[in-house]
């Protein structure tokens, strides 16, 4: 089978690749696991992953042209892991370019499925920040979206659009609400939620972080592991298991940021805390102070989706698969 990664040289991208390939496998048109023949990763630069692997295809291009998508996307696609956009922070920064990357490309992405012979299983990583301002206290898979940002918007409008094909038989699509991942390795991009793998990821190689938030900011979180985990779950349940519901909200861990620099204190020493420096951003404040950080979880669990155990799992297994130094 063919799948292709939009967002391929991103890091959840780049994780999702190197799990695909070892594993050699996904459910596939017949409903049972199928080889993965080819692999062909999209980003507006050539991924890194699978250098040599004859089964992947590295291509570098823009999600907003739709002549590249269309080519990207051809009629031997069976699966489409659709990862690529632009970031929180950066889509409120250039209201054009969200709109463009985000809403214009997933268009091509679902045209071009929609061309294709048989529906192509699409996974849409959806997020958060379709939600807003004053919610429920605890958040529903239904509860009515509120976005606060050009970002939620474009997310929002995107899961209508993934829901419409997928009624229409034109795809069989899911759209997986992401919990604010962290730690991601590498250096902060910016998503508004960068701080929230910086203030770990620094001073675990003993650098210096600034923190935009104040400590008793709560967070919903997910491991890029576990992230890995859901990604590939959605993809290889059917269709009826979604029903007429292809929208979901996956399992995370409520934490404050104090929460999380205790925990880095417990691990690695109280050292690690003082390169932690709080300096207040009333932008990055005002986001995150939108996004709901309780959450009824019944129908992901019922799905078999799985989130991370608590907040110190998910440093540990930052360390572990990521940690450099």
């Amino acid at each position: 089978m063919k799948v292709v990664i939009t967002g391929g040289a991103g890091f959840l991208g780049k994780k999702l690749a190197q799990r695909l390939l070892a594993e050699g496998s996904l459910v596939g048109p017949s409903g049972k696991p199928e080889k993965i023949d080819e692999l062909v990763l999209f980003d507006v630069v050539q991924s890194p992953i699978g250098q040599g692997d004859a089964r992947v295809t590295s291509i570098a291009g823009d999600i907003a042209d739709k002549a590249q998508v269309d080519l990207l996307i051809g009629n031997d696609t069976d699966s489409v892991f659709h990862l690529a956009g632009v970031v929180s922070a950066g889509a409120e920064a250039d209201f054009d370019l969200g709109w463009r990357v985000n809403l214009d490309g997933t268009r091509h992405v679902l045209e071009a499925c929609r061309a294709l012979p048989r529906p192509a299983r699409l996974v849409f990583t959806s997020s958060i920040a379709v939600y807003g301002g004053a919610l429920p206290e605890v958040v529903q898979d239904d509860t009515v979206l509120t976005p606060k940002t050009s970002f939620g918007v474009q997310k929002a409008v995107i899961e209508l659009l993934l829901s419409d094909y997928s009624r229409k038989g034109f795809i069989d699509g899911r759209a997986l609400r992401l919990p604010t991942i962290a730690i991601r390795p590498g250096k902060p991009n910016k998503a508004s939620s960068s701080f929230t793998s910086s203030i770990i990821r620094e001073p675990l190689n003993n650098v210096k972080a600034v923190c935009p938030v104040t400590p008793d900011m709560k967070l919903w979180l997910m491991s890029p592991r576990q992230a890995i985990e859901c990604l590939i779950h959605g993809h290889n349940l059917g269709a009826e298991a979604f029903g007429q519901r292809q929208v979901l909200n996956l399992p995370g861990v409520t934490v404050t940021v104090r929460d999380m620099v205790d925990v880095l204190g417990r691990i690695a020493g109280e050292p690690a805390t003082r390169l932690i420096r709080w300096e207040p951003d009333p932008a990055i404040q005002r986001i995150i102070h939108t996004w709901p950080t309780r959450w009824d979880m019944s129908r992901a669990h019922m799905l078999g989706f799985k989130g991370d155990p608590d907040f110190e799992s998910i440093v540990r297994a930052f360390i572990k698969d990521d940690l450099v130094g």
